[in-house]
Parts: C-alpha cells; sequence; structure tokens
C-alpha cells in the first residue's frame, strides 16, 4: 500500500467581496482573481506531484452561480487532473448543497461526486482504498451525517469525507452536520478528509482526522497561511503535508501607539512592527498580497486627532505601507485609542447630565438607537447594487464599532468648536 492524495475543502468559488468593494474598489480588483488563482496553482501541484485522487470536501463554490463561468472554471481545472489521469472525488457542503447551488456544467467522467440521498462507498480498486462520503442535500443539515457512513472496508484504507462542524470545531462557523471526534475515531477508518472549518486543524492522529482550512482566506477573519494537504500513505502510516497556495495573506494587527507622541512616530511604529510580520511570508513566483487591519490603541494625547482627520490618517498609514512593498494594502483602520486627557478629567467625575460624552454613551447603549442605526444602514443598501447584503457591508460585529467612532467624531468636533469660541 504506496499512495499519494490531495485533500482540499472550502473552495468557495465566486465568493464576492462586497464590503471591500465598497471602501476600497482597487484593493478589490486586485483580490478578485485570488480564489480562482490558488486552486489553479493547486491543481498544477497535485499533477506536478503525481497525486493518486484529489478529494474535495465540500463547499466549491460559494452559493449560487449568477452564470455558467464560475462552473467552466472548475470544469477547465479538474479536467486537467482527469487528463493527467487523477480522479476527483467530491461532496457538497453547506453553501454548495443540492437544493442551493442548482445549476451544473457538464463534468468530465472521472470526476465523482458523492449523493446526498445517503452515504455511499467509493472502491479505488488499484490502491485498495476505500472513500466514504455523503453531500448536503440543503443548506442546514442538523443530523449527525458520519453516524451513517458505512462500516470500514477490510484490507482498504478507509477515508471518510466529510463536511461538518465536529465538536463544534472551536466555534468558528455555524453547526452543520454535527459529529463527535470520538465516533469519528471508533468508526475505523484511517482518515477523515473534513470541511467546513476555515483554519487548518488537525483534531487527531492515528487515525488522521483533519481540516485543511481553505485555499484562500476571504477576510481579515481569515488570517494565516492557507491551503491544502498533501498526504502520503505508505503501508498504512500517514504523512501529511501543508501546500499553501493563498494569493492574498490578511493580517489584524493592533499598534500601542501610547508612547508615540506626533503622527509621524504613530506611522514610524506601524513600519517597524509590520516589517516583523512580513519576515514570516514567504513570496514564489508570484507576489503575494498582504492585507493588513491596523488597530491604533493605547491612551494618547493623538487620540482626538485619530478621530478628527481619520481619512488623512488612512491615507498616510496606506502610504507607509507602500513603503514596505508595492503589494502590502490597508484593509481598514480601527481606532480603538483612549483620550488621555479625557481619562485624568474623569478620573474623580460624577455623572454629569449634561456631559456630552456621557450622553452619547447612555444614548447608544439603548435599542431603539441601534435599531435607527439598522434603519439608516439599510437606507444605504437600498441604494446600492442588487445582491449586496447588510451582513457583508456590515457585519454585525462591526455596527457598535461605528456607532462608538461616530460618538467619538462628534465629541471631537464639538470639543474644536468650543476651543474656537473661547
Amino acid at each position: 500500500m504506496d499512495f499519494s492524495f490531495v485533500h482540499v475543502a472550502d473552495l468557495h468559488l465566486g465568493s464576492p467581496l462586497l464590503g471591500i468593494s465598497a471602501r476600497d474598489p482597487e484593493l478589490a480588483s486586485t483580490l478578485a482573481t485570488a480564489s480562482r488563482d490558488a486552486f489553479t496553482d493547486l491543481i498544477d501541484q497535485a499533477i506536478a506531484r503525481e497525486a493518486d485522487f484529489v478529494l474535495i470536501a465540500g463547499d466549491v463554490y460559494d452559493g449560487e452561480w449568477k452564470d455558467a463561468s464560475i462552473g467552466l472554471f472548475f470544469n477547465r481545472q479538474i479536467s486537467k487532473l482527469v487528463r493527467a489521469g487523477i480522479p476527483v472525488y467530491s461532496i457538497r457542503g453547506n453553501h454548495d448543497a443540492v437544493s442551493v447551488v442548482t445549476q451544473s456544467v457538464r463534468l468530465p467522467a472521472g470526476v465523482v461526486e458523492f449523493p446526498a440521498k445517503n452515504a455511499k462507498t467509493e472502491i479505488v480498486a488499484d490502491l485498495k482504498v476505500a472513500i466514504h462520503g455523503q453531500s448536503f442535500p440543503a443548506r442546514a443539515v442538523p443530523e449527525d451525517l458520519a453516524a451513517s457512513y458505512p462500516k470500514p472496508v477490510p484490507g482498504h484504507f478507509n477515508i471518510g469525507l466529510l463536511h461538518t462542524s465536529c465538536d463544534g470545531s472551536i466555534g468558528e462557523h455555524a453547526t452543520y452536520a454535527p459529529c463527535s471526534l470520538g465516533d469519528l475515531v471508533s468508526k475505523g477508518y484511517q482518515y477523515w478528509a473534513l470541511g467546513h472549518i476555515h483554519g487548518y486543524r488537525e483534531l487527531h492522529r492515528s487515525p488522521h482526522i483533519v481540516f485543511p482550512g481553505n485555499l484562500q482566506g476571504r477576510g481579515v477573519h481569515e488570517c494565516g497561511p492557507k491551503g491544502a494537504l498533501f498526504v502520503k500513505v505508505k503501508d498504512d502510516q500517514v504523512e501529511t503535508e501543508r501546500i499553501i497556495v493563498d494569493r492574498v495573506r490578511w493580517f489584524d494587527v493592533g499598534i500601542d501607539v501610547e508612547n508615540c507622541p506626533t503622527p509621524e512616530e504613530v506611522f514610524a511604529q506601524i513600519e517597524l512592527q509590520l516589517q516583523d510580520a512580513m519576515s514570516s511570508v514567504e513570496f514564489s513566483a508570484f507576489d503575494r498580497q498582504l492585507v493588513f487591519r491596523i488597530r491604533l490603541q493605547g491612551n494618547t494625547a493623538l487620540h482626538n486627532v485619530f478621530i478628527r482627520d481619520r481619512l488623512e490618517i488612512q491615507d498616510d498609514i496606506q502610504a507607509t505601507l507602500h513603503h514596505l512593498g508595492e503589494h502590502v494594502w490597508l484593509e481598514q483602520l480601527k481606532i480603538e485609542t483612549t483620550d488621555v486627557a479625557a481619562i485624568q478629567a474623569n478620573s474623580d467625575h460624577l455623572l454629569d447630565p449634561m456631559d456630552l460624552t456621557s450622553s452619547i454613551e447612555a444614548i447608544s447603549a439603548t435599542s431603539e438607537f441601534h435599531e435607527h442605526a439598522k434603519a439608516i444602514f439599510a437606507e444605504i443598501l437600498r441604494k446600492l447594487p442588487a445582491g449586496t447584503s447588510e451582513s457583508q457591508l456590515f457585519p454585525v460585529q462591526e455596527i457598535d464599532d461605528m456607532i462608538a467612532e461616530a460618538g467619538q467624531f462628534l465629541v471631537t468636533r464639538s470639543a474644536a468648536k468650543g476651543a474656537k469660541a473661547s
């Protein structure tokens, strides 16, 4: 028993970048082909490494196609595998479930998609490999699919191909096809090729139970190297190697500016800290795009300057990033600093109903205010192109940040007007 295969999941071909498109069209254009380029690279590497087969553990597509171009792209790439004598075994996940992606193109004969009605076993006779899998019939699959997977085939290397939130999967994604790690271990398979979780996770060895992560991070919530797994099996011994193919690498970096008395020193601190983050990034034949979310943090007298001159500061930070490299970008600037003077003034301050800061905090904490803010966002969305969703342009976790920044801006402008009047 001596063979190799590629384990990949969560391609999310066709995934939109609507939030980025609204904030920075130039950056969105740069990132638009990242997922496709990553998949093309993986196909080429699978052929170069002479893999015996490829496993795809769900979510090839991000959802229903707008047109056939994304399906034709996928077909073109896996046809290269089939022509090279490398068959493909695939299941559908929650994003490309049978009821979600209803369109299709004619795939080559060397591609096997497991059915959604029940689990099925495919035998690779010349390698003595048994692959067990089941596709998602719909986006929401609350039952444990693994429980009904067939018993292992004796004398074969058994692989379970499964899209799942195994053991809650560290709370990263919605719960679909839940199962326990113990149940997978006791199934008797030698390898579980999992999908659904976008970060690389090796849950167990002997048997190997692994999430390879997605091929390409889709935002700052998906930082770190992304790719697939190259798996070598010899005499039942399993070795795995990560194949990193992402074209865009995301970073979420906090910058402590407490000891930076001027904006110029803030920019210098950013440049220094980002050089350290970039030192771990490998570049090959292509220029990997590096995209940073910068969080300015700490108690600083510059707090009001950051709020008042946010756009200018943001442009200067982007210029600083381009000093580090042509392919270094700012995804978003988050101002999380606090005003030293305000903290000192409020150290023994009793709540004053006429205090603007206290009033803003009290108002913004109410559910009525949040509902009003959402109504404003909805009106903005109504004027944007069809297909843009609130969750993509205004993620729930960022609404509070936007409200807080708006409050800070109001306080700063009010203070500035008061100073001019005096």
